[in-house]
């Protein structure tokens, strides 16, 4: 592994995994994961989940669960990369504490990712966010120094975490000699996908998703409720499939033919939505059918994903125990070096 470049990824376990989750990221990680070409390492970042549901532990608890059981169905593979748990890493609550002298409250505030997210969390915080959601950048600086994380693939719209990341990097260094790893930033190529209900973002805390386990049943539902041409009244009207959320859907599910029929039959009004979405339902049960197989495989052997999530994090820990000796020399902390009881 050490003339590959370690990818360092992650999703807080508040949920199940959706398409979104599938098109924007996972599809892009098993694919990184099967070039061989890198070496993968994915964060569950419970202890960041819990600074929006700090009075809700057992959600984070049980998700963790389900977004590993997600990553399992979806290819990511234990034997090519590691899978771990950000709260049994204690090297990155120590890490968080170091560079938070580094940054002032200031910088944080102006963070717009960060301003983006606490308009969102009103009524989380009302008008008094807490120290831990305010200076989760931070933490997450820890998250990709700990692992000496040189390639972090993210949206748009994370881009400003990661510069905040670069910025007490470069500042430790400046002060305690070139240590850490500086962080590059490579902007996903994966797509952001839509809500159902045609929002722009396709959200948990939002209601407008497909999760990747949904059962048939649960797809049908919610795409039949799915946002269409509201102008279109009958079965004969013309539609404008620009601007149907299941005419979107197509695009994602569907060969180039069908989605090439499902425009000229919209706009012509020769296709009635109701089939139109019968249709959408098949694609999406048989596309997700292989991964929603392999999710099964797991979730009956429970002890087989404790493994794989053990053995993970005893490998990310060692890396980490690493990174903090090298941190504390460069700090002077390195006090009664190699003495059992201190190490």
């Amino acid at each position: 592994m050490e003339n590959k470049k370690r990818i360092l990824t992650g999703d807080r376990p508040t949920g199940k995994l959706h398409i979104g989750h599938y098109f924007g990221s996972l599809q892009k990680r098993v694919e990184l994961q099967n070039s061989g070409l890198y070496d993968p390492y994915i964060l569950i970042a419970d202890v960041q989940a819990l600074t929006d549901n700090f009075n809700n532990p057992e959600k984070v608890r049980k998700n963790v669960r389900e977004v590993i059981l997600d990553y399992l169905s979806v290819g990511i593979d234990p034997t090519k990369t590691t899978i771990y748990i950000q709260s049994m890493i204690p090297e990155i609550a120590e890490l968080t504490v170091f560079y938070s002298n580094l940054v002032t409250i200031a910088r944080l505030e102006r963070n717009p990712t960060v301003k983006t997210e606490l308009a969102q969390k009103r009524e989380v915080f009302g008008e008094s966010v807490t120290y831990g959601f305010l200076g989760y950048p931070v933490s997450q600086a820890a998250d990709i120094t700990a692992f000496e994380g040189a390639l972090v693939p993210v949206g748009e719209d994370q881009l400003p975490l990661i510069e905040q990341c670069r910025e007490i990097v470069r500042k430790f260094n400046s002060i305690y000699g070139e240590v850490l790893v500086e962080p590059e930033a490579v902007l996903s190529s994966g797509k952001r996908i839509k809500g159902l209900d045609g929002n722009e973002k396709m959200g948990k805390s939002l209601g407008n998703a497909i999760y990747l386990s949904d059962t048939e049943e649960e797809i049908r539902k919610k795409v039949m409720g799915a946002v269409t041409d509201p102008k279109r009244i009958k079965k004969d009207d013309k539609g404008n499939p620009d601007i149907c959320m299941v005419s979107y859907y197509h695009q994602l599910f569907s060969t180039k033919e069908e989605c090439k029929t499902v425009c000229e039959e919209c706009k012509a009004g020769t296709r009635g939505c109701v089939g139109c979405k019968k249709q959408l339902i098949n694609n999406i049960v048989t596309y997700l059918k292989p991964i929603q197989e392999r999710r099964k495989y797991y979730e009956q052997r429970p002890e087989l994903v404790d493994k794989i999530l053990i053995e993970g994090t005893k490998k990310a820990q060692s890396v980490a125990k690493q990174t903090m000796k090298k941190v504390k020399k460069a700090m002077r902390l390195d006090y009664f070096e190699g003495e059992e009881t201190c190490s």
